[in-house]
């Protein structure tokens, strides 16, 4: 009798056993995959444009970021020198050259669309107001931001626009439309539009001493940094550096020889 319930009790255990075995392996799987679901819904939450099994990929800078890039430090210059706002250059020059992509700016690096007004220099022609008006044409890009400064400058019809603070883009937009710079008469609004959306006033503050800018090598995306050349830089050690080429540095920030200035703004493809 003994035995008997022996080998009953033996048996149940068994059975139990081997119930209970494949329960625990079910619910195991089951929370695992809950977990797996709320995981896929965060990750999809934070990148709704993106396959969950794709990387999220930087996005590359548009032409207008890229010419910001180019001529930041050239429209920070000018303000040094002749006290128009770097962001007001920099937005002028965006929509008058189509970010550096329109015929003028192209052909004849005029990036202001200033016509000839008794210019002794070479001409391009151009339709415009007119079929084939004559137009300025510079050998280099700086050229034509520094006639760009002469020109407002040296007319008086522009000199209240230097009364005022040289941070006030937005009386500098609206001044050179009273002035008669310019006949759209959206001309203020699609000034002001572009220093916000691309923050050019921060140029502004960089001259005044607002912010204190920084000498560093800044990421533009996976393929290009923006960099600040310092002493003992060159073209040869930053294409090593980086892994490219002394031509790649040169095409891609236009430039017509090897020389370097101190603290000279450049994009390297990286």
């Amino acid at each position: 009798m003994n035995l008997k319930y022996k080998y009953i009790c033996i048996l149940i255990l068994t059975i139990l056993t081997l119930g209970c075995g494949p329960k625990k392996g079910i619910v195991t799987k089951e929370k695992d995959q809950k977990n797996e679901t709320e995981a896929t819904k965060d990750v999809k939450a934070e990148f709704p444009d993106n396959k969950i099994e794709e990387e999220d990929e930087a996005k590359p800078p548009s032409s207008t970021d890229n010419y910001i890039l180019l001529y930041a430090e050239i429209a920070k210059d000018q303000m040094r020198k002749s006290k128009i706002p770097a962001s007001i250059t920099l937005a002028q020059g965006i929509l008058e050259s189509g970010s550096g992509r329109g015929r003028l700016a192209v052909e004849a690096n005029n990036h202001f669309g200033i016509k000839c007004h008794g210019w002794k220099g070479a001409k391009i022609y151009h339709d415009d107001d007119r079929s084939q008006e004559c137009f300025r044409k510079y050998e280099r890009a700086e050229s034509s931001y520094k006639d760009h400064s002469e020109f407002l400058t040296g007319r008086r019809r522009y000199a209240d626009l230097f009364k005022l603070k040289p941070d006030d883009y937005k009386g500098w937009a609206r001044g050179l439309k009273k002035a008669g710079y310019a006949t759209d008469r959206k001309y203020p609004q699609k000034l002001i539009s572009l220093i916000e959306r691309y923050k050019l006033y921060k140029y502004d503050e960089e001259v005044l001493g607002k912010k204190n800018e920084q000498v560093e090598i800044v990421p533009v995306n996976s393929g290009v940094v923006r960099y600040i050349v310092e002493k003992g830089d060159t073209l040869y050690s930053l294409a090593k550096r980086y892994n490219t080429s002394v031509e790649a540095i040169k095409e891609l920030n236009n430039l017509n020889s090897n020389d370097l200035a101190l603290g000279q703004e450049i994009m390297i493809p990286n």
